[in-house]
C-alpha cells in the first residue's frame, strides 16, 4: 500500500532546484563538505609543511648547500636551495593553462564527478609515491608535486563547481564556510599527528640502529605518504554521496570534448565581458587573495626574523613558528564559522569587507607595533578568525554570479585568478626586503594588495552581478 501525503511515514519528496536537479540534500552537502576535510591535508603536510624542507635536504646532502642540481644553460643554474621553488612555478605555471580547460570540458558533459575523481587520484597516487623519495632521487620528488598539485587544483575546480548546483543562494555561505571549516579540522589534526610522529621518532627509532636524521627521514616519507592515503580514503566517501548532474550543455556536432573546451574557454572570456560586475569582483579578488597568500606565505620567516636571532636557523625558531602554524589552523575551524554569521548580520559582501578591513589592520600592526611572543599569538589569533571567513565567503559569492551551465568553466577561471597572480605578492615583499633590508616594510607594503582589492570590491555592484549571471543564458 502507497502511504498518502498525509502519513507521517511517508518519505519526504527531495528538494528541487529551478533546473530540476536535487539540492539541499543534507547526505550530498555532507559528502561534499567531506572532500574538504579530505583535500585539505595534502595542502597542510605536502606543501605547507613537510615536502619543500625535506627535498631540499636531500638535494644539499647530494650537491652542498649552494650546489647546482640543474643545468639549464642560458637561463641559469637551478641550485639545491632554490630547486624546490623552480618546481612550484611550474605547478603554478601549468595549473594556470590546465584549470580553465578542465572546466570547459567539464561543462560539455555528465562525467565533472568522474574527471573530478580521477584527477583527485591521480593526485593521491603522486603523494603516495613521494614516500619512496629517497637519496639522490629529489628531482623525481619534484616532479611527483608537480602532478600532485596539478591534480590537485584540476579537482579543486571541478568540487567548487558543485557547490551552485548542490545548495541554493541562501545555504551557499554556510555550506561553503562549514567546508572550509571541517578542511581546517582534517588538515590541521593529520599535521599535528605528522609533526608528532617527526619529533618523536628519532628517541623511538634509535634502539633499532637508526640515526637520527635517518628517523627523522622516515617519519617525514611516512608523512607524506599519510597524507596521500587520508586524502584518497575520504575522498572515496565523499565521492558516494555527491551525485553527477544530467548534463546541461549538449556537445556541439563536429567537435570531441578537448575542442569543445577550447571553444568554451574562448566563449567564457567573452561572456566575462558581458558581466563587468562578475569581472570586476574576480580582480578584487585576485588582488586581496594575493595579499592573503603572501601574509601567510612570509609569516614564518617574518616571525622568526622579528623574534629570534638568527631567523629560522635559530633551534628554537621552527618549534615556536610549528605552534603558531597549527594554531591558526585549528582556530581557523572557529573564524570560517563566525564569519558565517557575520555574513547573515550583514550580508556576504560586507562581511568580506570587514575581513579586508582587519586583515590591513594586521599589516599595520605587524610593522608598528610588534615585538613579543605574546603579540605573535595575538596576531596569529586574528589571522586565523579572518583567514576562512574570507576565502569561504569569497567563493560562495561568487557561485552566484555564474551563469547556469557554466559552473566549472566560471570556476576554472577563479581559481587561475588565484594561482596565475600568486607570483604579485611574494615579489612585491621580496624587492622591497632587498631595498630595505627590512621584513617589517616588506610586509606594510603588502596592504597595497588589501586596499586596492577592498576598494575594487566596495564600488563593485555584487548584487546586479547575480542577476545579470542569472539573466544569461
Amino acid at each position: 500500500m502507497t502511504p498518502s501525503t498525509d502519513d507521517p511515514r511517508a518519505v519526504p519528496a527531495v528538494e528541487l532546484g529551478p533546473d530540476g536537479q536535487p539540492i539541499n540534500d543534507r547526505r550530498e552537502i555532507f559528502g561534499w563538505m567531506l572532500y574538504d576535510w579530505a583535500n585539505s591535508a595534502f595542502y597542510t603536510t605536502v606543501v605547507g609543511a613537510l615536502l619543500g624542507p625535506y627535498l631540499i635536504a636531500l638535494a644539499q646532502a647530494d650537491v652542498g648547500k649552494t650546489g647546482v642540481v640543474l643545468d639549464l644553460g642560458f637561463l641559469g643554474a637551478v641550485t639545491a636551495q632554490s630547486f624546490y621553488q623552480l618546481f612550484v612555478a611550474v605547478a603554478v605555471g601549468s595549473q594556470v593553462l590546465l584549470l580553465p580547460i578542465v572546466g570547459a570540458i567539464a561543462d560539455y558533459s555528465n562525467l565533472k564527478k568522474r574527471l573530478m575523481a580521477a584527477f583527485c587520484y591521480m593526485g593521491v597516487a603522486a603523494t603516495c609515491l613521494l614516500f619512496f623519495v629517497t637519496g639522490r632521487l629529489y628531482l623525481w620528488g619534484g616532479l611527483l608535486f608537480v602532478v600532485a598539485n596539478l591534480c590537485f587544483g584540476g579537482a579543486i575546480v571541478l568540487y567548487n563547481s558543485f557547490l551552485p548546483e548542490i545548495a541554493s543562494e541562501d545555504r551557499r555561505d554556510a555550506v561553503s564556510s562549514r567546508g572550509f571549516a571541517l578542511g581546517y579540522l582534517g588538515g590541521g589534526l593529520l599535521l599535528a599527528l605528522n609533526f608528532l610522529m617527526v619529533g618523536v621518532a628519532p628517541a623511538l627509532l634509535k634502539p633499532y640502529g637508526y640515526t637520527a636524521g635517518a628517523a627523522s627521514g622516515l617519519a617525514v616519507r611516512l608523512s607524506l605518504l599519510s597524507a596521500g592515503v587520508w586524502w584518497g580514503v575520504f575522498a572515496f566517501f565523499s565521492f558516494r554521496r555527491i551525485r553527477e548532474r544530467e548534463m546541461k550543455k549538449k556537445l556541439p556536432p563536429g567537435k570531441n570534448y578537448l575542442t569543445a573546451g577550447f571553444a568554451q574557454l574562448l566563449d567564457t572570456f567573452r561572456e566575462l565581458r558581458r558581466l563587468p560586475h562578475t569581472l570586476k569582483y574576480l580582480v578584487a579578488y585576485l588582488l586581496y587573495n594575493d595579499g592573503i597568500q603572501t601574509v601567510i606565505g612570509s609569516a614564518a620567516v617574518f616571525i622568526a626574523a622579528e623574534l629570534f636571532e638568527g631567523g629560522l636557523d635559530n633551534p628554537d625558531a621552527p618549534t615556536f613558528v610549528l605552534s603558531i602554524f597549527l594554531f591558526v589552523q585549528f582556530m581557523g575551524i572557529g573564524g570560517a564559522m563566525l564569519f558565517e554569521l557575520v555574513a547573515k548580520w550583514l550580508g556576504t559582501k560586507r562581511a568580506i569587507v570587514v575581513s579586508l578591513v582587519i586583515w590591513a589592520g594586521i599589516v599595520i600592526y605587524a610593522f608598528a607595533l610588534f615585538h613579543t611572543r605574546g603579540q605573535a599569538w595575538v596576531m596569529a589569533g586574528v589571522i586565523a578568525v579572518v583567514l576562512g571567513g574570507s576565502q569561504a565567503l569569497s567563493r560562495s559569492l561568487f557561485s552566484q554570479m555564474i551563469p547556469e551551465g557554466r559552473e566549472a568553466s566560471f570556476f576554472g577561471i577563479y581559481e587561475v585568478s588565484e594561482r596565475g597572480t600568486s607570483w604579485m605578492g611574494p615579489l612585491v615583499f621580496s624587492v622591497v626586503v632587498a631595498h630595505t633590508g627590512s621584513f617589517r616594510y616588506a610586509l606594510l607594503s603588502l596592504i597595497v594588495f588589501f586596499v586596492s582589492g577592498l576598494l575594487l570590491l566596495i564600488f563593485t555592484d555584487t548584487d546586479r552581478a547575480i542577476r545579470e549571471a542569472a539573466a544569461e543564458k
